[in-house]
């Protein structure tokens, strides 16, 4: 059973403001205070509520195509494991691939928050993450749980959205960047450990193993 704070480990790497911070700043770089908080708005509107329809509906198909739970936790756990050592070699690159070159946003806020949603706030290893989740939930009070601990990081990327250009400074860019780096270490640790879980639970591995 996966307790609550591992669940908000695996919101907070795959959906959580450290992977926001920085394209958000790049993408909304011109702009106004006033403006740039609406967009962040708009786009935590649309990314609470596609995370939480996304995650229900998903999990919901997963029944109905007969998708074992065990097989949804081990597809879960190497995804989850691809996506941190990725992140974990990013760490080593000599020299890092410069950003391509992005369009500017709409001049409507709602547009532009609408635009930043994917891939920036919503990834598709975090939203497989929040379906893998809910699939594993038969309790009411524990879906609950999941999906008040997936806004509880939503409003995390807004707040982080909000203060993105004072964050990314001096000192604090800096401790955010050993975060990161801690952060991805925890991530493979987690997703080994939904493996094993997803290897037991078919019958390929012994209760003791792992």
């Amino acid at each position: 059973m996966i307790e609550p704070a591992q669940m908000f480990t695996v919101f907070f790497v795959t959906l959580g403001p450290l992977k926001v911070l920085g394209p958000f700043a790049q993408r909304t770089r011109g702009l106004d205070d006033a403006t740039t908080r609406k967009i962040a708005w708009w786009a935590f509107l649309i990314a609470a509520l596609s995370a939480v329809m996304g995650g229900l509906l998903g999990s919901r198909m997963l029944v109905t195509w007969h998708v074992s739970i065990p097989a949804v936790t081990l597809a879960g756990g190497i995804i989850f494991l691809l996506v941190g050592l990725r992140q974990l070699l990013e760490q080593y690159e000599t020299a890092p691939h410069p950003p391509p070159p992005t369009e500017p946003l709409p001049s409507s806020p709602l547009i532009a928050g609408s635009r930043l949603v994917f891939p920036i706030v919503l990834t598709p290893y975090g939203i497989a993450a929040v379906i893998a989740l809910l699939a594993r939930s038969s309790q009411f009070e524990r879906t609950g749980i999941i999906l008040g601990l997936l806004l509880i990081v939503m409003i995390l990327d807004l707040v982080a959205m909000w203060f993105a250009r004072r964050i990314l400074i001096g000192f604090v860019a800096i401790v955010l960047q050993v975060l990161g780096a801690v952060l991805a270490v925890m991530q493979v640790a987690l997703s080994v450990e939904f493996i094993l879980a997803g290897l037991r639970a078919l019958g390929v591995l012994g209760p003791g193993v792992g």
